[in-house]
């Protein structure tokens, strides 16, 4: 998403804003809902590393990302590092 050197504190700028906003539409209402409250919330401060997290769930199915949010299940190992935590925290109600 952003250059190598980027720092994941550093904040995005409009057009990878823009980016991951366009990348973060999904095929199931409640997820848009989901997401749509998140960006309502930290849109003004997302931090590049944040926004990293937050690509990688939307690499999840609708319904995988579903069960997250709702809490009905935790990220497997490969996805569960800090940063998917913490973006899931800012995800769920």
């Amino acid at each position: 998403m952003q250059a190598a050197t980027a720092l994941p504190d550093q904040p995005l700028d409009a057009h990878a804003l823009a980016r991951l906003k366009w990348r973060c539409r999904r095929g199931l209402l409640e997820n848009d809902l989901f997401i749509a409250r998140f960006f309502e919330r930290y849109e003004a401060s997302l931090t590049r590393g944040q926004a990293q997290a937050l690509g990688q769930l939307m690499d999840l199915s609708d319904n995988d990302l579903l069960d997250l949010l709702l809490r009905r299940k935790e990220p497997e190992p490969a996805l569960a590092g800090p940063g998917v935590a913490q973006v899931l925290q800012m995800l769920r109600p």
